[in-house]
């Protein structure tokens, strides 16, 4: 675990090279409410033949939180500096959720440097301005405490939302633990993002993935996108919800190195 200052953001930041100089790159950009942690089942089976940046986004885990709101494009210029200032040249994307958003964001902002792009439970629009504002406003009034349980049902499948699974409290423990400012924030970045017209744009390969039991962005929705990008592919994962990293990590990792084997060089 690292540190960088990019503009004036401390962000918290990790890499695996142990693939070796000349080996091509992997960024992942989480999703709201977890840390880059959410990665590391997938980087384990990927750091062989990978190497790999994780950070965690403006609010979120060991990452500076600014005060919210926030907007997509913070989001964006944030990892866009940050792969400046590691000097990585040309790589491919993988985000979840939002963090599918910031990595469509960087696929069109960095064209000439993104190799390939994964779109893991995400879409180009995700929700609308009333339905983060009333999330917005229950966080405020309670914090994140006060929708976590919701939250969870929405990530994970029934079997995984088990109060007595030790990793179920811990991912728990990690989106409660997510700052106000981080949480409010990137809820307020979400509802002014349509990138319908940004998405339809992309001409780089594309893979988009759904987890079967996602109940935050149902696998329609993020088909949905994969029907937007010009040639993308649309896999969907069994026995996953929202977060296919951590209930189907051999599943989502071999979709990823099958996807950019050949196009991260």
């Amino acid at each position: 675990m690292q540190f960088a200052r990019i503009g004036d953001i401390a962000m918290c930041f990790a890499t695996r090279q142990q693939a070796g100089e000349g080996a091509p790159w992997i960024v992942f950009a989480n999703s709201l409410g977890t840390d880059h942690r959410i990665w590391d089942a997938v980087a384990d089976r990927l750091e062989d033949r990978f190497n790999i940046l994780v950070y965690d986004k403006r609010g979120h885990g060991l990452s500076d939180a600014t005060p919210a709101p926030y907007t997509m494009d913070d989001h964006i210029g944030d990892l866009a500096g940050l792969v400046d200032h590691l000097e990585i040249d040309r790589f491919a994307i993988c985000g979840v959720s939002v963090g599918g958003m910031i990595a469509q964001g960087i696929a069109d902002r960095l064209a000439d440097r993104v190799t390939a792009a994964i779109f893991c439970d995400t879409a180009h629009k995700i929700g609308d301005d009333a339905f983060w504002q009333e999330r917005i406003g229950k966080i405020e009034a309670g914090g994140v405490e006060a929708i976590a349980d919701g939250i969870l049902e929405r990530w994970f499948t029934p079997a995984f939302c088990d109060p007595d699974r030790a990793d179920y409290r811990g991912y728990r423990n990690m989106l409660t633990r997510t700052s106000l400012n981080g949480y409010v924030g990137t809820c307020g970045a979400l509802a002014t993002t349509d990138f319908t017209d940004l998405a339809a744009g992309l001409s780089l390969p594309v893979l988009c993935i759904a987890g079967a039991e996602d109940r935050s962005t149902p696998p329609d929705l993020v088909r949905s996108l994969a029907g937007l990008v010009p040639g993308a592919r649309f896999e969907m994962i069994e026995g996953a919800g929202h977060i296919p990293s951590i209930e189907q990590p051999e599943a989502l990792a071999g979709l990823i190195a099958d996807f950019i084997k050949d196009r991260s060089r």
